[in-house]
């Protein structure tokens, strides 16, 4: 292992713990090394705060001169809430920069590692690249295509139900998967669900089961069936909630607005709440990353337009039968190749339960 992978592995680990809490930035993480010893060490903690390079650079102090610096991300050379990096890094008095991955933002893009080398500083990229990208997935697919990267989470049967025939779910997955579900919320800009699954279950939608902060709850609701007197619309959460609806009658809207929540007017695609432009507000407003929890017709909306960047199953060891509720709602297969094809990415063991995490085989370009 060469001494530029093994630092840049340690600004990976130092990276992930800002997953979940820095969007609409990145996670990123940076080791300041001299003469062989890390000097200086720091990640992007929230939105808003100094960035990793900065906080790297506020512990090494005047060590920092002539140091190699380990990045996962190419620095920025903009000022957003905080001044641009690449500038911190020159006057500093670095003297060589190894990035995981370039910048795709086009606010950056290359310009932080050109400020660099202009200034004389030797630049290298592409370090444990895979790695890199991997841990920004959603902030990679939200500043390239303007949507949020959606991760379909579902617990169903070995036999591949959802829920009983009378529309019984609770609970298909063990304790132990729950509690994963909560840590995944906890991650995530934003919970999305249907109407139904609120008519249904009148669920919380929130993080519990570990620490964590509450995502944004957003609801699909075409006609506005949501009732006034449903958990995501109590005094506690209504103000994290969105209502996505193509009604445009303002007296509908009023219910929901009086008591905090937002709505938000959506294109129509047959009838219904254009997913698509859904989404592309959801990037407007700034949403990186969403965990679609809704059920069978919702999520067979969401395949049927390649709209799902990511599956985690949680397969219990129980069966159902024949009757029962599917996880996607599709009709008109009649044959194995019309099926939605995915590349399993990991399988494992969560209490008595197996996880199986996938990926469309062709999913969205993210260069």
């Amino acid at each position: 292992m060469t001494d530029d992978v093994k630092y840049m592995k340690q600004a990976l680990t130092l990276a992930r713990k800002g997953i979940g809490k820095t969007s609409p930035n990145p996670a990123v993480g940076c080791v300041i090394v001299r003469d062989g010893s890390i000097v200086g060490k720091g990640w992007h903690k929230k939105a808003g705060s100094p960035h990793a390079e900065i906080n790297a650079l506020n512990m090494t102090g005047d060590l920092a001169q002539g140091a190699d610096v380990y990045v996962t991300l190419e620095p920025c050379c903009h000022t957003g809430k905080t001044p641009p990096c690449s500038q911190a890094l020159i006057r500093a008095g670095v003297k060589r920069v190894v990035v995981g991955m370039g910048d795709p933002n086009p606010k950056v893009s290359g310009g932080g590692l050109a400020e660099l080398q202009a200034a004389g500083i030797e630049t290298v990229c592409g370090i444990l690249e895979d790695d890199c990208r991997d841990i920004n997935r959603p902030f990679i697919k939200q500043v390239t295509t303007g949507m949020p990267y959606v991760t379909y989470k579902c617990a169903m049967t070995l036999d591949g139900k959802i829920a009983t025939a009378t529309g019984e779910s609770r609970w298909i997955s063990c304790e132990d998967s729950r509690t994963y579900v909560h840590k995944m919320r906890s991650r995530m800009d934003a919970i999305m669900v249907g109407v139904d699954t609120i008519i249904a279950d009148n669920p919380e939608l929130t993080v519990r089961h570990v620490r964590g902060r509450n995502p944004l709850r957003v609801v699909v609701d075409t006609r506005l069936r949501t009732p006034e007197s449903v958990k995501v619309l109590s005094r506690g959460n209504a103000a994290g909630t969105i209502i996505a609806t193509i009604e445009t009658n303002p007296r509908v809207h009023l219910r929901y607005l009086r008591q905090g929540a937002t709505v938000l007017t959506c294109q129509q695609d047959r009838g219904r709440v254009s997913m698509e432009d859904l989404l592309f507000k959801l990037g407007g407003m700034g949403i990186q990353s969403i965990l679609l929890e809704g059920g069978g017709r919702l999520a067979g909306s969401m395949l049927n337009y390649g709209l799902i960047d990511e599956y985690v199953f949680f397969m219990a060891p129980k069966l159902l039968g024949s009757d029962g509720f599917s996880p996607f709602n599709l009709v008109g297969k009649t044959s194995m190749d019309q099926a939605f094809r995915v590349t399993i990415t990991h399988v494992g063991r969560c209490g008595s339960d197996i996880i199986v995490h996938a990926r469309p085989e062709a999913p969205c370009s993210l260069d």
